[in-house]
């Protein structure tokens, strides 16, 4: 028979599958249940994600079997994760997609193009994961539009880590799309690919009971058996049903009469493999050398599997499968009895096999169809290193990035790597696998291959790349002491030989530095001082150049001085046609050094800047930190109800794609909120986390924020407490939360009447302050002067604080001059007036949810004799945060589709969350949104 009629497929044994099925769900009523009842509520509309989690061979795959069947009714899609294919960006999201693509067109186009692209069906830039997550969601959720989906994944803890990212995604972003997915997840002590689906429902599926582990194996030993024998074996295998049938057939039946069975040394999934592979031992080797090719090919193509077999030295006939039946399964597609079967082929192999099965299926791979996976066994089926084989190696890499698989592109570039006959060639190419491990997210295997790269023969430039990509790689591990002086080590490494590469770095290191505060040891002025004794610029600077230019002036010579230098930066940074890459890569900074000049205005505009840009690339795992850095700018303005929905984005987002929360951002509105026991609670965490990541700049945050409640409770000897912790650092650290500390430690220590110490703090806080200029500026340094005079002087003082924060948007700051005026006027016993001044703090407050801060005004104005009015407040019918946030965006203006991809959900969720919203609010309409009744969503 030629290879053309073997390409119909061996005809599969009957009852294969289900023999196998019946026998492994014995004892599973209850887990069967479990998903019958999940079946149910996605036919009722609703959508479902389980993780079945068990063992090798416990039953898994039997219970996904069930699934399948009972869903008959539903369209069913599956894949399957293969380990040799672990590398492969997106091969299982393609695997499972590909009978959905002709909804492609249906999907918006951004999200069109990315997944096109991502599966190499267009040409484009390179995807971000989560446009690309985004998208197979919209596919889902259109696919179910017509009858129930169902997504079945088997052996997720081989799947490929890009497509892991994006399952998990839509798992957890599932809601009313009627989709169900469930992945089946090998139990092992190992990290894996799965551990990205924590999180997600999970099922346990554990051994079977001792009636049914009997019952289970009666069936399979059918001749007599010692009871010592059977126990032992029902003992070993812990009710696990692959093992039950299968360790009873390495036991003469001498051994099963009589009871001489050696005790077992080896893990129980180890025994089970062992089984399989004596059995292989006893197969002809044509048999064996099929089973082996169907080990490596991870597609199960028949067609591809025989076309390999034919290329083999000696041919490998149709007979060779029909003595395997019992081990695979050649049909329409090729299938292992079970997965422990396929790793026990391949260990099995020697190392001369292997490279002959991978070096038979590249060839029989379409080098045109499929250059990847043709280079990929081409590497597998080469011993020695082989220019020819890494450079194809090397340019799958690049396919792999231009399709946005990172973790392909690294795994790629590190094989093409080991074969590279050049040492200096190779030195180069494992850089080049370092960076895309790095950016891929798993930083221990890039620091393995920098210590190879550095191992070559490298030049001053190239070692200089090394240090800098260590530096960084240390940098994303630990935002800590320790990154900067790496950073700052490889600037110093470049400049001679990449000036604008070494100042980009200079500026890395300041970024460093300023995460570490005050643990860095003056971090900020070495690499300051570093800084400037390196070239300038030649020709005209970037926005980068310009900032790091000011920082340097701000940092070495002070507020004076570095107040000037940062204009133009500034002004670079607002500038409409500043470059994506320049802003995703800067805009962070510059924001921030915008708040640490007191410039509000500006810090808005980059803020919000950033977070369009990080919109528009895609990159959600960015999102989150640019959006607290806008919750920072809304707290900081009084608009504490814009900050809370900022947050519930955060938490969106990052439940989203699996990460933790930023907790800054809920720091700064519980503080500003009043709310003690929140912000205490998440203070133990920020504490604990900041001093075992080495970041400083995170206990300064928690220190202003502490001095902050303190003070808006009127606990001012325990605000001066937190507030002196924080601001007795090196007066040039440049940090925003340092310069609002010493606002707090004024109000405190005078307060507590240490007016000394007030005075000293007024001075540090007037330094940074005065130059600046603005009325952020000027408004608090006049109201913190106000704290420390008296009569005649601390009135004016008073006033100007009024008159300058009046017209800004810093409503929070400008209450509080009103508060702290009205207190000292009741002091004064100017009972009339400062009535009108603590009505005015204790309305303000009100509105803006500065509860402690209200309390605290409403206090004073019982003292003069007069009770503060409550508010109403509107009723929102008791909406659901998601629902807030939801109607919030409708009232924006925004469609449904824009809303979905804002808060990565599919539009028919969108749809019926604003159902439920108008719904509860008694309104037919988004444009009902609109209205006065609903100021307060």
């Amino acid at each position: 028979m030629g290879s053309g009629d073997r390409a119909t497929g061996h005809p599969r044994r009957p009852g294969f599958q289900a023999e196998r099925c019946r026998s492994q769900l014995l004892g599973r009523q209850a887990e069967c249940g479990q998903l019958d009842r999940l079946l149910a509520a996605v036919r009722a509309g609703e959508s479902r994600s389980l993780v079945v989690r068990g063992e090798a061979g416990v039953g898994k795959s039997a219970l996904l079997e069930h699934l399948t069947k009972t869903a008959s009714d539903c369209r069913v899609v599956g894949a399957a994760g293969v380990q040799s294919e672990m590398e492969l960006a997106f091969a299982a999201v393609h695997q499972l997609c590909v009978p959905l693509l002709d909804r492609l067109d249906d999907l918006p186009e951004p999200q069109r193009d990315a997944l096109g692209t991502a599966f190499g069906m267009r040409a484009g830039p390179a995807p971000d994961p989560f446009l690309v997550s985004l998208a197979v969601l919209s596919l889902l959720a259109a696919a179910a539009e017509d009858r129930p989906l169902v997504c079945v994944i088997d052996d997720a803890q081989w799947l490929d880590r890009a497509s892991v990212q994006v399952l998990a995604f839509v798992a957890r972003r599932l809601f009313a799309e009627s989709v169900a997915c469930v992945f089946a997840v090998r139990e092992s002590g190992e990290a894996d690919a799965a551990d990205g689906l924590s999180g997600l429902p999970v099922m346990e599926v554990a051994g079977l009971r001792d009636d049914d582990a009997h019952a289970l194996l009666s069936t399979v030993v059918l001749g007599q058996m010692d009871d010592q024998v059977r126990d032992q074996i029902i003992t070993e295998a812990r009710g696990n049903p692959l093992a039950l049938l299968e360790l009873p057939r390495d036991l003469p039946s001498l051994k099963l009469a009589g009871g001489f069975v050696a005790p077992a040394a080896r893990t129980l999934s180890g025994r089970i493999e062992k089984s399989f592979q004596r059995r292989l031992e006893r197969l002809p080797a044509d048999t064996r050398q099929l089973l082996l090719l169907a080990a490596a090919e991870p597609l199960g193509d028949p067609v591809l599997l025989w076309r390999a077999a034919d290329l083999l030295e000696d041919g490998v006939g149709i007979a060779a499968a029909d003595a395997a039946e019992d081990m695979i399964d050649v049909g329409d597609r090729v299938r292992f009895r079970h997965p422990l079967v396929r790793s026990a082929v391949y260990r099995a192999a020697s190392p001369e096999q292997r490279r002959s099965v991978h070096h038979a299926l590249a060839e029989a791979t379409d080098i045109e169809a499929d250059p990847d996976r043709h280079a990929w066994h081409r590497a597998h089926g080469t011993a020695q290193p082989d220019e020819w084989t890494a450079a194809e190696l090397e340019h799958s890499a690049a396919r792999a990035q231009a399709r946005g698989g990172l973790a392909a592109a690294a795994a790629f570039l590190e094989r093409a790597a080991a074969l590279t006959p050049d040492p200096g060639r190779r030195a180069e190419r494992a850089l080049a696998a370092a960076q895309a491990t790095h950016q891929a997210g798993a930083p221990d295997n890039a620091l393995k291959l920098l210590s190879i790269a550095a191992a070559g023969p490298v030049d001053d430039r190239r070692r200089g790349r090394i240090e800098l990509l260590r530096a960084q790689i240390a940098f994303s591990m630990d935002r800590g002491r320790d990154s900067f002086a790496l950073l700052l080590k490889a600037a110093r490494r470049l400049q001679p030989y990449d000036p604008p590469l070494a100042r980009e770095t200079y500026l890395e290191a300041i970024n460093a530095a300023l995460f570490a505060g005050p643990l860095a040891d003056n971090g900020q002025l070495k690499v300051a001082k570093a800084a400037l004794s390196a070239p300038g610029t030649t020709g005209a600077p970037r926005p980068a150049d310009l900032l790091l230019d000011g920082l340097t002036t701000l940092i070495s010579d002070g507020y004076g001085a570095g107040v000037p230098s940062l204009q133009p930066a500034l002004s670079a940074f607002t500038d409409p046609d500043l470059s994506p890459e320049q802003g995703l890569r800067w805009l962070w900074l510059a924001g921030t050094t915008a708040a640490t000049v007191w410039d509000y205005e500006t810090w808005d505009v980059l803020a919000t800047r950033h977070i369009q840009l990080v919109r528009e690339s895609g990159d959600a795992a960015m999102l989150p930190f640019a959006l607290t850095a806008l919750v920072a700018v809304n707290m900081i303005a009084g608009e504490l109800g814009r900050a809370a929905s900022l947050l519930e984005e955060v938490k969106t987002v990052c439940e989203a794609i699996g990460i933790a929360y930023p907790v800054h951002g809920f720091l700064l509105t519980a503080a500003g909120q009043g709310r003690q026991t929140d912000h205490d609670e998440m203070m133990g965490t920020v504490v604990a986390e900041a001093t075992r990541r080495g970041e400083g700049s995170a206990l300064i945050v928690s220190g202003w924020t502490t001095a902050l409640l303190c003070n808006s409770r009127g606990r001012y000897e325990d605000a001066l407490v937190a507030a002196r912790q924080t601001t007795d650092h090196p007066q040039r650290e440049t940090s925003a939360a340092l310069g609002w500390a010493l606002v707090e430690e004024v109000e405190a220590a005078a307060r507590s009447g240490a007016l000394d110490r007030a005075a000293d703090a007024f001075r540090r806080l007037s330094e940074r302050t005065g130059p600046s200029g603005t009325s952020w500026a000027l408004g608090v340094q006049a109201r913190s002067r106000a704290l420390i005079s008296s009569g005649a002087d601390a009135e004016d003082h008073y006033r100007e604080a009024i008159d300058r924060l009046g017209p800004t948007r810093i409503r929070g700051e400008l209450a509080r001059a009103h508060l702290v005026y009205g207190e000292w006027l009741r002091r004064e016993r100017r009972r009339s007036q400062a009535r009108e001044q603590l009505r005015t703090a204790h309305e303000m407050f009100t509105a803006m949810g500065m509860e402690a801060f209200a309390d605290r005004a409403a206090r004073e104005l019982r003292a003069t004799g007069e009770t503060a009015r409550k508010r109403s407040v509107e009723t929102t019918g008791q909406l659901t945060p998601q629902e807030s946030q939801i109607a919030r965006l409708a009232r924006e203006g925004l469609t449904n589709k824009e809303i979905a991809g804002r808060l990565y959900l599919s539009t028919r969720t969108v749809e019926y969350h604003l159902h439920k919203v108008f719904a509860k609010l008694g309104i037919t309409s988004r444009n009902q949104l609109g209205r006065d009744a609903f100021r307060d969503l």
